[in-house]
């Protein structure tokens, strides 16, 4: 499982970077929470992981009153998170994955 989200050596840097600074912002996860939602201040969710590893949303859209879902997307690596965002200045990491696709028109889904 671990050698599935590592990937190749190239991306082995990248992807320890990330979790670094998961285990920074949040001390106080232990190991069996990893799994959960994390939460944090939306600047700085966004500077320490979206910004070290040159994400950029792909798109957003409303899901309340008071919140909107998005999706980044790094480039090079396809590694895609989905993120609640929260009018109140907070934002969730809802889940994380690999090799975002993009649709072309007239594409067969299956």
């Amino acid at each position: 499982m671990l050698h599935f989200w590592w990937g190749s050596t190239g991306d082995c840097m990248k992807k320890a970077i990330i979790l670094g600074a998961l285990f920074a912002l949040f001390p106080h996860t232990g190991h069996a929470q990893m799994t959960e939602t994390v939460c944090e201040d939306t600047a700085r969710l966004e500077k320490q992981i979206f910004g070290k590893t040159g994400a950029m949303i792909l798109g957003y859209g409303l899901r309340g009153p008071d919140s909107f879902i998005e999706i980044w997307v790094e480039p090079e690596s396809r590694d895609w998170t989905l993120v609640q965002t929260y009018t109140n200045g907070t934002s969730c990491v809802m889940a994380m994955g690999e090799h975002w696709e993009v649709p072309q028109a007239g594409d067969d889904p299956a």
